[in-house]
């Protein structure tokens, strides 16, 4: 099961914590502790809950959550099948005003899992658009590419079309619980493409 980006605690949408270039007001800094207060630390009981859950189910979890390490937070992406805890993934790149809220990735945590079901790994959002961290991704061989994404915008939710190298794609967003299934193609494909005809 593939949930958004940020699924948990929540998509800052819409929030500007009362920032804007040289100034911050104080009702902003108390809605950032908020926040933060909700964001999750990983490993924690906020995971070992979402592991519960999944093991409960019988289902390899992909999910985005709020990862709170030290004064920073992290658009962050964990993995878990049947309750165990395989690793994460923070989003290198925050994209736009999300850099005011998180922090960037290091580069440390672009897993690819060994798992019953295939090579399983994730690419969050707009990270869709970086051709190096998709080719770190095919050289791990990927086969289950997950693109948790809030966006909700046809330009987001095209990227996992044109990844697919010959693995299988699945994206998770608002709009894919939202739009009748005669105006958009299926989120999801197996179909195996060579890898010219996927650069196309």
């Amino acid at each position: 099961m593939v949930f958004p980006e940020a699924f948990v605690s929540c998509y800052p949408r819409g929030l500007t914590f009362g920032a804007s270039v040289g100034w911050r007001t104080p009702e902003g800094r108390e809605e950032y502790r908020r926040y933060w207060e909700s964001a999750v630390d990983v490993p924690g009981p906020s995971v070992d809950r979402l592991g519960e859950m999944a093991r409960a189910r019988a289902v390899y979890l992909v999910i985005g959550v709020v990862e709170r390490e030290g004064g920073t937070l992290y658009c962050t992406v964990l993995f878990g099948p049947d309750g165990a805890f395989l690793g994460k993934h923070r989003k290198l790149m925050p994209t736009a005003a999300e850099r005011l809220v998180w922090g960037y990735g290091d580069g440390s945590t672009l897993p690819v899992f060994d798992t019953a079901i295939g090579k399983l790994g994730a690419v969050i959002c707009w990270e869709n658009y970086m051709p190096l961290l998709r080719m770190a991704m095919y050289a791990k061989g990927i086969q289950l590419y997950c693109a948790p994404t809030a966006d909700a915008r046809d330009t987001c939710n095209i990227s996992p079309r044109k990844v697919v190298a010959s693995c299988s794609a699945a994206t998770s967003s608002p709009a894919a619980a939202t739009s009748a299934p005669s105006t958009r193609r299926s989120r999801s494909t197996s179909r195996r493409r060579s890898p010219a005809a996927a650069a196309r």
